[in-house]
């Protein structure tokens, strides 16, 4: 009888960082969140103009902008009275690229 032949198996991520990562795609499993990312990845915005662009307003687009800093997604750069926001997490842009291919 012949025996099947051993496939090399991927080690499994650790379920303490699992929880992280799923902690961290909650808080992208947002409309407004996920727009505010697909503009971040395009250059750098203000908390006004990322509401305006998600119709909503700018203290709803703070409490993302915050949530997502928390998880380590976004810097802001202070310029004067302006704040401004940027990706700082480089696989964001993979994850948005997955879900316009899927969804876009």
């Amino acid at each position: 009888m012949a025996t099947k032949p051993k496939t090399k198996e991927k080690a499994l991520i650790s379920l303490s960082a699992l929880e992280q990562a799923a902690e961290c795609l909650k808080i992208l499993a947002h409309p407004h969140r996920l727009r505010i990312v697909q503009m971040l990845l395009n250059g750098r915005y203000t908390v006004g103009e990322l509401a305006e662009a998600c119709e909503i307003p700018s203290h709803m687009a703070s409490e993302h902008l915050r949530l997502m800093q928390r998880c380590g997604f976004l810097e802001n750069e202070k310029e004067g009275r302006k704040a401004y926001y940027k990706v700082v997490e480089p696989h964001l842009a993979q994850i948005m690229s997955c879900i316009e291919s899927r969804f876009g």
